[in-house]
């Protein structure tokens, strides 16, 4: 097939061209060309910005194409527009944030609802990520009636990962002492490596299959101690020191920004139904592989321990002298 990748560089894009060219596909990257402009040497590269100068995709006809990095959807419009008439299949990497009610207490299937935008003035940021992907959605399904093929990705892990949210894990571990391990060792997580979503999706391409799929993760619901017993398995010895919730967050530790992957009181993100996506073929390699071949990667392009903006050593240390101090009895008392 003949495809045309907006994106193609970083995170998902870059392994969904790496899987499509080992695949035996024709692959064009459309980019601005910032990000990654070494990889990929023999593939066609076309330069352009997908908010200011689509001339370079003007005229030309391709299979399919894969939008990796669609956030707005007025400039999701534009290039779905120009592009109806001269490709037959259009996938959009989406999100499951784009559930109205994600991530309520679990369970969500493609049926569910999807949210809405309060204006077409608002501005994205955090709270409204998940009602700009739906709003993404409509423009491409308004453009490809019936031959759109949307992806609905959850906490998406692997090699390669910019934000590093998911290598803090194997990176901590492996610097071996006490780990603070957040919340209930019971708590579900939900993820899905890198590498998996592509192969999907290239197969779902191949076959022409259309409407919305939650690509987030396998069968087995894991918990948060079997993902850092992994990790210990994996990247070195340490002992786990697990920290209630409510201590975490009256210490103002931040879920999801100082802790990857502990979300307290929301278990409903981490149980998204993807009965769908396996029934068309998704499957999931060994989380083992997935933790090893990150921590690789991360180790080998980090350039140190620690990778992102997470939890410093010394915060760390902090939380759990804290933690300690607050468990012994206080001083004359049997």
């Amino acid at each position: 097939m003949k495809l045309l990748v907006l994106g193609g560089t970083l995170f998902v894009g870059r392994h969904l061209v790496e899987a499509a060219v080992g695949r035996g596909h024709t692959v064009t990257l459309f980019n601005r060309g910032r990000h990654g402009a070494e990889l990929f040497p023999d593939v066609d590269k076309l330069r352009g910005d997908r908010e200011t100068d689509l001339a370079a995709l003007h005229g030309r006809q391709w299979d399919a194409v894969i939008d990796t990095c669609g956030n707005l959807p007025h400039v999701v419009a534009m290039s779905a527009e120009l592009l109806a008439n001269n490709i037959g299949h259009y996938t959009f990497v989406s999100s499951v944030s784009a559930y109205r009610e994600f991530p309520g207490r679990g369970g969500l299937d493609e049926s569910a609802g999807l949210a809405q935008m309060l204006s077409e003035s608002q501005q994205p940021n955090e709270s409204n990520f998940g009602a700009f992907k739906a709003a993404c959605e409509r423009v491409v399904e308004r453009s490809f009636p019936g031959r759109a093929l949307l992806v609905r990705a959850g906490f998406i892990v692997g090699p390669h990962d910019p934000t590093r949210r998911f290598a803090y894990w194997p990176q901590r571990i492996a610097e071996g002492g006490e780990v603070l391990a957040p919340g209930d060792p019971d708590a579900p997580v939900q993820l899905i490596d890198v590498r998996d979503v592509a192969a999907w999706t290239l197969g779902a391409i191949e076959r022409g299959l259309t409407g919305a799929y939650n690509v987030t993760g396998r069968e087995h619901v894991m918990t948060m101690a079997e993902l850092l017993d992994v990790c210990r398995r994996e990247c070195g010895r340490c002992t786990f020191k697990w920290l209630s919730d409510d201590f975490l967050l009256s210490n103002g530790v931040m879920p999801r920004r100082d802790l990857p992957l502990w979300s307290p009181h929301a278990a409903g993100a981490a149980l998204v139904d993807t009965t769908k996506a396996r029934a068309a073929g998704l499957s999931c390699q060994d989380i083992a592989a997935t933790v090893h071949d990150t921590f690789v990667s991360t180790t080998l392009h980090a350039g140190g321990p620690r990778p992102g903006n997470w939890l410093s050593k010394e915060r760390e240390r902090e939380l759990l002298t804290a933690w300690h101090n607050a468990q012994r009895p206080l001083a004359g008392i049997a």
